[in-house]
């Protein structure tokens, strides 16, 4: 029985921290060609978190891990998506809605260019 709880209470706490912040990153490469020119791939990043303030068209703060919200700015052109991949309008991303953004660092920089509505606030 105790085995029981516990596992209840472990596997609750593991789920509220997967579901609260996940990042995934895609790696970059270098090759250098016969030519001596070296050519890099761009990084790109997804990160899941709640949004606490949003700006259509200029920026995003995200509640992930991190003590503060992380603030994303936008790339020229940006996709707004639900989890299923309908397109959907930028004014039905809302405060508490949880998202996964999709960007690429550059500089100090991280610029979305997709932003998928994984669940809406309630």
């Amino acid at each position: 029985m105790i085995k029981a709880i516990v596992s209840v209470v472990f596997a609750t706490a593991l789920m509220g921290s997967v579901a609260f912040a996940q990042t995934s990153s895609t790696s970059t490469t270098a090759t250098t060609g016969t030519n001596g020119v070296t050519e890099t791939t761009t990084t790109t990043t997804e990160s899941t978190g709640v949004v606490t303030e949003f700006t259509p068209g200029h920026q995003l703060f995200l509640k992930t891990e991190a003590d503060q919200p992380v603030r994303y700015k936008f790339g020229k052109t940006v996709t707004y998506v639900t989890s299923d991949g309908r397109v959907i309008e930028a004014s039905k991303i809302k405060k508490d809605s949880k998202v996964r953004v999709h960007y690429v660092k550059q500089g100090d920089d991280m610029l979305v260019d997709k932003v998928i509505v994984t669940q809406d606030r309630d």
